[in-house]
C-alpha cells in the first residue's frame, strides 16, 4: 500500500512511523485507518524492524476521529447497528494489531492525544511526553461511551480503576505532569529533545536479543491479564526456555568456528 497519510522510515532495525495530517491535528480518517491496519499488519512478519517509534507530524499527536469528515459523521445509509459495529470494529482492530506486532512501540507524544488518539498512546509500551502535550478520552465527550478502542482494558491497567474512572467517565483533559503523576508517560521531555530520547530508548532495545525483545512484549501483554501468578511464571518459564536455547546454539556455533 502506498501511504498518504501515515509516514514511515526504517533504519539499523528501527523504525518510525509519522501520523502525517497535520492540517487536521492527524485526526484519524478512513484513508489513516485503512493505512494503519495496514502498517500494523505488516510489522508482524516484519523480522528486520525490532523497535517502533509513533509521533504526529506537526503541533500535535493525534485529535482522535476527525468528525468534520462528513463521510465518518454522516454515511450514507445512515448508521444501523450492523453498520455501526463493523466499522468500529475497524478502527479498533488497529489496537489490537498494535498489541499483537511483536516490536515495542515506543510512543513520542508531541502535542495532544485525543480520543481514538489517547487509544493509540494506550497501545503503545513506552510513552514520552512533550511538556505541551495533553489528553482527554474525548469519546465520552461526543455522545458515545467513554470506554473505546480498548481504553477500559489498556488504561485502567496503566494508571489504575481509579484514575481511570476519573477520565473515562468524564473526557476532562489531563496535562503532562498528571500523566505522569498517575503513571500514564514514563518521562516528560522538552518537544526539542522528545525524538533524540525516543531514538536512544529504542536504540537500546533494539540492541538486545530479537527474540528475547519480541517475547519479553508478549509476556507483559499476556500475563497482565493472568489468572494467578502461576500462569504468568509458566508463560514465563516457555519463553525463557526459548531464549536459553537459541543463546547456547548461538555459543556452538561461535565455539566451533575458533
Amino acid at each position: 500500500m502506498n501511504y498518504q497519510t501515515i509516514n514511515f522510515e526504517s533504519k539499523n532495525a528501527i523504525g518510525l512511523l509519522t501520523l502525517n495530517r497535520p492540517e487536521r491535528m492527524n485526526a484519524i480518517n478512513y484513508q489513516m485507518r485503512d493505512e494503519l491496519r495496514d502498517f500494523f499488519i505488516k510489522r508482524m512478519d516484519d523480522l528486520n524492524t525490532r523497535v517502533i517509534i509513533i509521533t504526529g507530524a506537526g503541533k500535535g499527536f493525534c485529535s482522535g476521529l476527525d468528525i468534520k469528515d462528513s463521510t465518518i459523521t454522516k454515511p450514507e445509509n445512515n448508521y444501523t447497528p450492523k453498520l455501526a459495529y463493523e466499522l468500529q470494529q475497524k478502527f479498533s482492530d488497529i489496537i489490537v494489531f498494535m498489541r499483537r506486532c511483536p516490536q515495542p512501540i515506543i510512543g513520542a507524544l508531541n502535542g495532544a492525544a485525543v480520543g481514538a488518539g489517547l487509544s493509540i498512546a494506550m497501545a503503545c509500551d513506552i510513552r514520552l511526553s512533550a511538556p505541551e502535550a495533553k489528553f482527554s478520552a474525548a469519546y465520552i465527550n461526543i455522545g458515545t461511551g467513554g470506554a473505546d478502542m480498548g481504553s477500559s482494558w489498556l488504561f485502567t491497567r496503566q494508571v489504575g480503576l481509579g484514575n481511570a474512572s476519573r477520565y473515562l467517565l468524564t473526557g476532562d483533559f489531563f496535562s503532562a505532569e498528571e500523566a505522569l503523576r498517575i503513571g500514564f508517560v514514563q518521562a516528560i521531555v522538552p518537544k526539542e529533545k522528545l525524538m533524540d530520547e525516543a531514538m536512544r530508548l529504542a536504540k537500546n532495545m533494539a540492541g538486545k536479543s530479537p527474540l528475547g525483545l519480541r517475547l519479553t512484549k508478549e509476556a507483559l501483554d499476556r500475563n497482565v491479564g493472568a489468572a494467578s501468578l502461576e500462569d504468568a511464571i509458566k508463560l514465563e518459564d516457555r519463553n525463557q526456555a526459548l531464549c536459553i536455547s537459541q543463546l547456547a546454539t548461538v555459543m556452538r556455533k561461535t565455539e566451533g568456528n575458533k
